[in-house]
């Protein structure tokens, strides 16, 4: 697997020629770009078990399959760059792992398609142009699978499991994905279902780096000193502040309220969350790698329906049990042996 900033070009098409009789056999090697939005979490397991994958499936690497990565930290004038390296190297799929790397390369060459595009982790492909929905098949050159768990079920969870809590923080940073996720947030409050939960959100500016997620916390320190009096629980943003452990380590620190964490390491992990409903990155990995077999294979991007994660459940009893909190026996069991005892 190459890490590349993009000088070098890779093999494309060669042929084996083995003469048993009147046997010939053609071996083509698959060549695939994959653009990380940063080396972090989720993007580095997502990519990982996806790569692991296509090798079950007989994608080798250094055999049928060239690899070539680029990591963005976060960075737009990084994905200029790499676009500018790559776009006229003939890859047989890039995929674009993020929200930050999806929505360049979608102002790049979206509805180009001499590009086939596979995106992962992406929090709102629909708001970004790039598929319609997740039940029709795409008409541009994009499909691939969204990142988050979906709002309703996500607030359900918690409505289940804390029944009392109406009043939830929600600081986020200022990010694409963070104000689609507010914009979601609104509609569905606006639900029946819902009409109990009031949020209080807080915004902390983007900082756009590899270690951006670091001062975000910072920045979320006064806001959490704030809410804590007046909420009931803390709910994780879904963006590049929430998808590390200094956020929610922060909230543990500050506050004696619950947090719900985003993803299963915030528990898992012990960062700070009580519990989580979060995306599998591991099956998540698996889905993109079926959708690229299926790419791999002569079949058109517009004839794959994107798709939303399969999720999981993680719970911290030791936290649950420090501030109060009754797990039920059902949800314990639904969520196997994500549970910290």
């Amino acid at each position: 697997m190459q890490h590349m900033n993009g000088e070098n070009s890779l093999p494309r098409l060669f042929l084996i020629l083995f003469f048993s009789g009147f046997t010939t056999v053609f071996l083509y090697s698959f060549d695939l770009l994959i653009i990380d939005s940063q080396t972090a979490n989720p993007y580095t397991p997502v990519r990982e078990s996806m790569v692991e994958e296509l090798a079950r499936r007989g994608f080798v690497e250094g055999e049928s399959l060239n690899i070539k990565i680029w990591s963005l930290g976060n960075q737009e004038g990084m994905a200029k760059r790499a676009w500018l390296r790559e776009k006229e190297n003939d890859y047989d799929l890039i995929f674009l792992n993020g929200t930050v790397a999806a929505t360049q390369f979608g102002n790049f060459a979206l509805d180009d398609f001499r590009y086939k595009f596979l995106f992962g982790a992406v929090t709102d492909p629909v708001g970004l142009g790039l598929v319609k929905d997740f039940t029709s098949l795409p008409a541009s050159n994009f499909t691939g699978v969204a990142y988050p768990v979906q709002v309703r079920e996500r607030l359900r969870f918690i409505m289940d499991i804390l029944p009392e809590a109406k009043d939830i923080g929600f600081i986020y940073a200022d990010m694409s994905q963070s104000r689609s996720y507010r914009l979601w947030l609104d509609e569905i409050l606006q639900e029946e279902e819902f009409s109990s939960l009031q949020f209080h959100y807080r915004i902390v500016e983007f900082v756009q780096s590899e270690a951006g997620h670091v001062r975000m916390a910072m920045l979320s320190e006064k806001h959490i000193k704030e809410l804590n009096p007046i909420v009931d629980l803390f709910l994780c943003p879904n963006d590049q502040m929430g998808v590390q452990p200094e956020y929610a380590r922060t909230v543990h620190r500050l506050s004696e309220k619950p947090l719900i964490g985003l993803g299963e390491k915030d528990v898992m992990e012990e960062w700070g969350a009580v519990m989580s409903i979060y995306p599998d990155l591991n099956q998540m990995g698996i889905q993109l790698a079926t959708m690229a077999e299926k790419i791999f294979n002569g079949t058109s991007v517009q004839e794959i329906k994107p798709q939303w994660p399969r999720t999981g459940m993680a719970f911290n009893l030791k936290e649950a049990e420090r501030l109060g909190i009754k797990i039920p026996a059902s949800y314990i069991e639904m969520a196997g042996n994500k549970v910290i005892r």
